[in-house]
């Protein structure tokens, strides 16, 4: 008799314990904003002719690292950049669930070439490199980085002017892990640290959407704490210094003007809009054997690497 009791309390109790295993694990799943499966984790991808793909997330790196730093980078860096890369496209999953789509193929999100463009472009050399990029990507796998438990908004960009930029002076947000730090060493690692670009005096103002004038007035000159031009005034004329940039192209807004006769130079340093990690700053970095660890925490400061 005794034996018939324990065993309907076990028929009875099992399915309930069953449901609450599988109720917790779902909710846990839903709460943390990822799929905890990482092999299954995908990015919804626009592409350039304006489809949408649903990809692999760690496949998905493997074309983003490969179209945005140079092969031949330091292997720290480049398992710096993987990190940073998907810590990105986490953080725009999270921020995208209501739309058709969480990234572009482009710069408005990160580059992503697909296989047939990179084997074009490496041809030869595909096998070799694309075993270093993957390399760099399976020995980061899964991780990302955090402030206070949240996925950062890691931004990354070419080549400083020396020193990186605060978020709130280009994206308007006030981020602590997002401030001015020394990225001096950036110009021994490109001879296109600073750049030179002329232009004719009529397409200069055409651009900028001025009236023609021989006098050349530039006034009130606003720099930021890393030495970028926040805001001038051209003829009177205010412009902010990313808008500037933006009109005429230029690699960067810690800018010089000259004029000389009909023609106006202006003289940048740097490449991007110098928010987060620079690129060629984290192999200069890893020159110096600091880790992938190491160069990301440098450039996102008080922040934390993950794994999902």
């Amino acid at each position: 008799m005794k034996r018939l009791i324990i065993l309907l309390v076990l028929i009875i109790s099992i399915p309930g314990f069953i449901i609450h295993f599988f109720y917790d694990f779902t909710l846990k799943t839903i709460i943390s904003g990822f799929n905890t499966n990482k092999e299954e984790q995908t990015i919804r991808v626009l592409k350039s002719d304006n489809t949408v793909e649903k990809i692999n997330l760690e496949e998905y790196l493997i074309g983003v690292v490969s179209s945005e730093v140079p092969v031949y980078f330091e292997k720290e860096a480049l398992k710096a950049q993987a990190v940073a890369a998907r810590t990105y496209a986490l953080k725009q999953i999270q921020n995208n669930k209501d739309k058709e789509y969480d990234v572009t193929d482009d710069t408005s999100s990160q580059v992503y070439q697909d296989e047939s463009v990179l084997r074009e472009k490496w041809k030869d050399n595909y096998d070799k490199y694309i075993s270093k990029i993957k390399e760099s990507i399976d020995e980061t796998r899964g991780e990302y980085i955090t402030y206070n438990n949240d996925v950062i908004y890691a931004f990354f960009f070419s080549t400083s002017n020396g020193k990186t930029e605060d978020n709130k002076n280009v994206f308007g947000q006030d981020l602590p892990y997002l401030k001015v730090v020394d990225s001096s060493f950036d110009k021994s690692e490109t001879s296109s640290f600073e750049t030179t670009k002329e232009f004719d005096i009529r397409d200069f103002y055409n651009k900028l959407g001025l009236n023609y004038s021989e006098n050349l007035d530039i006034t009130d000159i606003v720099k930021t704490e890393s030495g970028r031009v926040y805001s001038l005034k051209i003829n009177n004329v205010e412009f902010k210094g990313r808008n500037f940039q933006t009109k005429l192209s230029l690699r960067s807004n810690d800018f010089d003007i000259n004029k000389n006769n009909n023609k106006i130079i202006i003289k940048t340093r740097g490449y991007g809009h110098g928010v987060g990690m620079s690129q060629y700053g984290a192999n200069a970095l890893a020159k110096q054997n600091k880790n992938y660890q190491e160069i990301l925490k440098y450039y996102y400061q008080g922040t934390q690497i993950e794994k999902i």
